[in-house]
């Protein structure tokens, strides 16, 4: 039975997201093709990889790549990174011509060439700033603002409620938070608690915008965690999610039924990886494509016998029959 305090539908803004199981933004990784992936194994909802909004105003080939959504994905939402309100001004009549159903303002990345630019997590240090970029893109067309934040700049400066009030007084429809601080980048534990001290402010002035949690999301379980602990209203997986799009039908069956089947054999994960394969030779060209699904290919296979040895193989794999000879010989070893 559905519980519909954990998964159920979603009202960012003007939108209506039929699920709370989202794909988060992932520089690098979360393209076209993976994202068709995540959408096809239940992805409530996704969104593009990090745009510069400068280079959008610029007319850059690459980013206007980056805006264009997969065939599968009815709903989308172009993340920006920008360091200031000016720049966003100069970018959005090009971001609109990709029709976004959501614009997501990056607040966190921690990267250290796009701190250095005054964007990403060094906009938490400014909370003011947040305010233009968002009441700049608010009174600049009717799409959903969505914000995404850190606890704060480090330990010693920790202002995730000064940083959301300011989006959300600027029109933000809806806030997410990676629960750590942009000094601990990925390394450390995301503090949950925060998640939920997050949701009780923004509830108190304004019931009606969702807040997504992030942080130390790698199963089901603790996704289902998550929701259970701090009630927040969603979550966004992002590493968990690499080499692993089935992590999104897992987290809805076990939210509807209480029962997960999270296990899957290396036929299923061939599958996968060869269809994704498909999808971004297609967009990017096969060899280019072979490369970039390194990456990919390694996160799939993690934790699967006689991975170290495909692993090897994959490194220099450049076609596409490179990686049959590769599926071919796994599905061999595993029967």
């Amino acid at each position: 039975m559905r519980s519909p305090s954990l998964y159920h539908p979603v009202t960012i803004g003007s939108v209506t997201v039929e699920g709370n199981i989202f794909l988060a933004p992932l520089a690098g990784y979360t393209d076209r093709a993976f994202r068709t992936m995540c959408k096809w194994y239940g992805a409530s909802f996704t969104y593009s990889e990090m745009v510069s909004a400068e280079g959008i105003a610029r007319g850059g080939k690459n980013s206007d790549e980056l805006m264009v959504r997969s065939e599968n994905e009815e709903q989308f939402s172009i993340q920006l990174f920008m360091s200031d309100a000016e720049v966003v001004a100069r970018a959005l009549p090009r971001v609109l011509l990709f029709n976004p159903t959501v614009i997501d303002v990056n607040c966190g990345c921690p990267v250290p060439k796009v701190v250095k630019t005054g964007a990403g997590s060094s906009l938490l240090v400014e909370p003011k700033k947040i305010f233009n970029i968002v009441k700049t893109i608010v009174d600049g067309c009717d799409v959903p603002v969505s914000v995404k934040i850190r606890l704060g700049w480090d330990m010693q400066s920790i202002n995730y409620e000064e940083t959301a009030g300011a989006a959300l007084s600027a029109g933000a429809s809806m806030i997410t938070m990676h629960a750590r601080t942009k000094s601990m980048g990925y390394a450390g534990k995301a503090d949950w608690q925060a998640l939920a001290d997050l949701k009780r402010f923004v509830s108190s002035s304004y019931p009606s915008v969702p807040v997504f949690g992030s942080g130390d999301l790698f199963s089901a379980e603790a996704a289902k965690e998550m929701l259970e602990t701090t009630r927040i209203d969603g979550v966004m997986f992002a590493r968990g999610a690499i080499g692993n799009p089935f992590i999104f039908q897992d987290t809805i069956t076990l939210l509807e039924t209480n029962t997960t089947s999270s296990f899957h054999d290396i036929e299923e994960r061939i599958a996968a990886m060869r269809t994704q394969l498909e999808l971004h030779s297609a967009i990017v060209g096969e060899r280019l494509a072979c490369r970039q699904m390194r990456k990919h290919a390694a996160a799939y296979l993690k934790g699967m016998s006689h991975s170290t040895k495909a692993k090897q193989e994959l490194v220099q794999a450049s076609s596409i029959a490179d990686y049959e000879e590769v599926f071919k010989w796994l599905s061999e070893e595993h029967r």
